[in-house]
């Protein structure tokens, strides 16, 4: 059986990741496929990912990808959280990740409505908002925001104020199943605040959705590319899926098992078991919730002793600040919006100096912006 190393591990996250400067690439789209998906639960982090991975970004440049060439998009997928997606990955994730996130949502939904009184019959409750909702949305190519629709939706505008099943989790739900998408932001780039609009005005070329099974294998496959190696609990744990899902797409691929530092079994794609070369010394700062902090379940190989400074108690990621593979301690801004590094351990001169050079190079590109986030880890609110 092969076996890859922790060292290995961390030399194909540099190349892959896009995140050691021989590997950083050209554009916003090059990024988010290099990553399989990039977080989206705060506005901010999509452009700091990309800010990390591609030379010479401007704020443009993915505000062109997003918003006029609509080459990546946003979607709720895995674990109903928010990301952007390369617009060729919509076929595969809208029957699997995203169908099962939308079964989940319809069933409680549908349960809060009949709970709080609301109707009788909460499934139908759901359908006739869903479709107010869609008629709302029909003749408005340009979108409107969920202020809007919740005033022109009868069934929705009657849903007393603090309810949890609001308008804006009938967009989720409608969002879950393919039918509509989050169109223009109205906000600065690091706040969201979208306009919904139907799917066929937002895309025009709307693909045809594959099989659920034909979709994780998909998934499972780029994330292979990305990830990997990973095992079978890192991908269940990524897709929020089952167990049986991971195995059938595994087997569909013919991915092959290999040997981890600490005795675990990793999958690799068959097509991708040569041993990928070091990359030499560098360093990232990357924002929270970044795909590469969040993308394994096991964690050890880059984390080390710093789990617990690192996440919050939900698990959410802050800011990290990444040495040759490995974390090393978080970032934050100061009052005049300059980036800090905050080590968590001692590191030689050299790295030292790639992690200034990078602070340096992201307080330039933020021009005195700070960003902020309700993803603060304990080593963000710490002494630096």
């Amino acid at each position: 059986m092969r076996h890859v190393t922790d060292d290995e591990r961390r030399a194909r996250l540099a190349a892959r990741h896009a995140l050691a400067p021989a590997s950083r690439v050209a554009t916003p789209e090059d990024a988010v496929a290099a990553m399989t998906v990039l977080h989206a639960t705060e506005a901010a982090t999509v452009y700091l990912s990309c800010h990390a991975r591609v030379a010479d970004l401007e704020v443009g440049d993915l505000d062109r990808a997003l918003y006029d060439d609509r080459t990546v998009v946003k979607q709720l997928a895995m674990r109903r959280t928010l990301f952007v997606f390369p617009r060729g990955l919509l076929p595969a994730v809208w029957p699997s990740a995203s169908a099962r996130v939308a079964t989940q949502e319809r069933a409680r939904m549908s349960k809060e409505v009949v709970k709080a009184g609301v109707a009788r019959d909460g499934e139908g409750w759901l359908d006739r908002a869903c479709a107010e909702v869609l008629v709302v949305l029909a003749d408005e190519p340009a979108g409107r925001t969920a202020r809007d629709v919740r005033a022109a939706a009868p069934t929705v505008a009657a849903v007393p104020s603090g309810m949890t099943f609001t308008a804006s989790n009938v967009l989720v739900y409608l969002g879950l199943t393919g039918e509509i998408m989050r169109g223009a932001n109205t906000a600065r780039w690091y706040t969201s605040r979208p306009r919904w609009t139907l799917t066929r005005h937002w895309l025009t070329d709307v693909p045809e959705p594959w099989s659920a099974a034909d979709g994780y294998r998909e998934l499972v496959r780029r994330w292979l590319y990305t990830f990997g190696p990973g095992t079978e609990d890192d991908l269940v744990w990524w897709l929020g899926a089952t167990k049986s899902v991971v195995r059938a797409a595994l087997a569909a691929l013919g991915a092959v098992q290999v040997s981890l530092d600490g005795g675990a079994t990793g999958w690799l794609l068959p097509d991708d078991l040569v041993e990928v070369p070091e990359p030499g010394t560098w360093a990232a700062l990357l924002p929270v919730l970044d795909p590469t902090v969040m993308g394994w379940r096991g964690r050890d190989f880059y984390l080390g002793p710093h789990r617990e400074p690192l996440f919050d108690l939900r698990g959410n990621a802050g800011t990290t600040a990444w040495a040759d593979g490995r974390v090393v301690g978080c970032w934050v801004q100061d009052a005049a919006g300059v980036v800090e590094v905050r080590l968590l351990e001692r590191v030689g001169a050299r790295t030292r100096r790639a992690l200034d050079d990078e602070a340096a190079r992201l307080t330039k590109w933020l021009g005195g912006l700070r960003v902020g986030s309700v993803y603060s880890s304990a080593a963000m609110k710490g002494p630096s």
